[in-house]
């Protein structure tokens, strides 16, 4: 069991799909594939479409990363519910994107896990692009562009389709607004009491900026509190921000929550061409200072990292006791 992994080491997390994805320069026609050839508008962008079309190139990014040192890879399932699919018309794809994408992982990560390394696969569940807490009208701050309800039955299948397909945890991750977070705990809770079954379940939210508050509102410290009368394997923070930047609000989750913890930044901050040019070592040494200060259970990367970074941290992470709950 992964709680078993967690006392003895700091358990790697991979790093960021959609920089990998870039690197093999991807037309229209990769993103239609056979399937939805003939699909009325344009998909390119559309990355979790390629667990379906090119599920080559997935399996190769898994691998990447795995080669990497990494314990934990994420599926390519960031954007697949139906509320963020509706965007291209295709709702009606989304249990298979996260069944194929789940399935994927699964067989890569078997290939790779020992009994003195096991390798798993968390379901990544993203924020989708509405929010139920925020108004998207500044005109009507009392409109809502979508329900509790209708979060809770998009991320109900997308749970589903995940957890068919393979994953050994649910990932929540890159939560901009605590309330779609607790749709997504309350569609779990509900598949497994449903299907006599449980999975460990993290979640992470991200830090919008020099704020020090999530996109909603809150302060790490409400973040953490507002989530953790839920049975959670792991609380911690993700995107928006580098490591060095994200150093102030992991300590108050570290010093504050009785779960385990968890970061996966960005490669620095974006600079003014929008790219990340952190490079594996500068990141890797702050990471490392985290770990050795006591704050982490579990690290990886965000947006802008690649294989390489992953290396650069496992490698600064691997001799290092973790945090003590």
């Amino acid at each position: 069991m992964i709680e078993q992994e967690l006392k003895k080491r700091i358990l790697v997390i991979d790093g960021a799909m959609g920089t990998m994805i870039q690197r093999y320069k991807l037309r229209e026609e990769d993103y239609r594939g056979e399937r939805f050839k003939d699909h009325e508008m344009s998909l390119k962008g559309n990355n979790d479409l390629l667990s379906i079309t090119r599920p080559e190139i997935i399996k190769e990014i898994h691998a990447a990363y795995l080669e990497a040192g990494a314990d934990i890879i994420e599926t390519n399932t960031f954007s697949s519910t139906t509320i963020a699919q509706a965007d291209y018309k295709l709702e009606s794809a989304a249990y298979d994107l996260n069944f194929e994408s789940a399935k994927i992982a699964k067989e890569i990560a078997s290939e790779f896990s020992t009994q003195a390394k096991p390798r798993y696969v968390a379901g990544a569940i993203g924020p989708t692009n509405r929010t139920a807490s925020i108004s998207p009208d500044v005109n009507n701050p009392a409109f809502r562009a979508v329900s509790f309800n209708e979060l809770k039955e998009a991320y109900y299948e997308q749970i589903s389709g995940l957890i068919k397909g393979g994953v050994d945890l649910l990932l929540i991750e890159t939560i901009f607004d605590t309330l779609n977070a607790k749709a997504a705990l309350f569609a779990a809770q509900a598949y497994f009491d449903e299907h006599n079954t449980t999975l460990p379940v993290m979640v992470s939210g991200t830090i919008t900026d020099a704020s020090g508050r999530t996109l909603s509102g809150q302060t790490t410290e409400a973040f953490m509190i507002s989530l953790q009368h839920a049975p959670l394997l792991s609380i911690g923070l993700n995107c928006a921000l580098g490591a060095k930047e994200l150093r102030p609000y992991l300590k108050v989750l570290s010093d504050k929550s009785d779960l385990f913890v968890t970061a996966y930044p960005n490669a620095g901050l974006p600079n003014e061409f929008g790219e990340y040019d952190q490079s594996p070592e500068q990141m890797a040494s702050l990471i490392e200072e985290f770990a050795k200060d006591g704050f982490l259970n579990m690290v990886g990367g965000c947006c802008g990292t690649t294989p390489s970074h992953i290396a650069a941290i496992a490698g600064a992470v691997e001799n290092i006791v973790p945090r003590e709950k």
